[in-house]
């Protein structure tokens, strides 16, 4: 399956509220960003953030050290748009989390519904080593995932679902967890959904 050529057709084909994962308002992100200690001074990346809101809140904030990454051009394209002149503040990465590229080093990292996609334990493996090698020591990494009892497919891709405990496992001991958050997400079509976020800080 390549991912990018899936994700270009979802986001050329479906407007911003027919897709399951659309929030108005990224309460419990924006919520975990605060109780991390987020400043104007902190530099946050979104991980598969293209066409979510979040980067929208933290631009409005005044945060000059963004950056946004998604394997879709088109999720860029169209968050780009939607800033309009709050656009030209994040550093826009269009690649695959799993692939190369490059980022100065940063105190958050966010990433809401891209890790629980990874289902080949080589992909899980690349992403922890992008996560180390962006993530300052003593940063922090949001991850939210499909709880134990959450979907088992989301736009007609397998996921794998995550305990706090189990997410931990597979990020390895450098990050401790230091906040769980279980949420029920309600999608554009009234169908709900179990999150599980977890907050976790890089020891070293």
């Amino acid at each position: 399956m390549n991912r990018r050529e899936h994700w270009e057709r979802i986001y050329t084909h479906r407007a911003e509220r027919e897709v399951s994962w659309f929030e108005a308002l990224p309460a419990v992100s924006i919520e975990m960003l605060d109780a991390a200690g987020v400043t104007r001074e902190s530099c946050v990346l979104d991980v598969g953030g293209g066409d979510s809101r979040l980067i929208d809140h933290l631009a409005a904030r005044g945060l000059p050290c963004l950056a946004v990454l998604d394997v879709s051009g088109a999720a860029l394209a169209r968050a780009r748009a939607r800033l309009g002149d709050l656009a030209d503040a994040p550093v826009w990465i269009e690649a695959d989390v799993t692939g190369d590229w490059t980022l100065d080093p940063m105190d958050v990292w966010h990433d809401r519904a891209v890790f629980h996609f990874l289902t080949d334990s080589h992909d899980r493996a690349q992403y922890v080593a992008r996560l180390r090698g962006v993530l300052k020591a003593g940063g922090t990494a949001i991850v939210a995932t499909f709880a134990p009892d959450g979907p088992e497919t989301c736009s007609g891709l397998p996921v794998v679902r995550y305990s706090p405990d189990s997410l931990g496992r597979e990020l390895g001991p450098e990050f401790t967890l230091v906040e769980a958050r279980r949420h029920l997400h309600t999608t554009p079509a009234a169908a709900t959904q179990a999150f599980q976020y977890s907050r976790f800080v890089r020891r070293r």
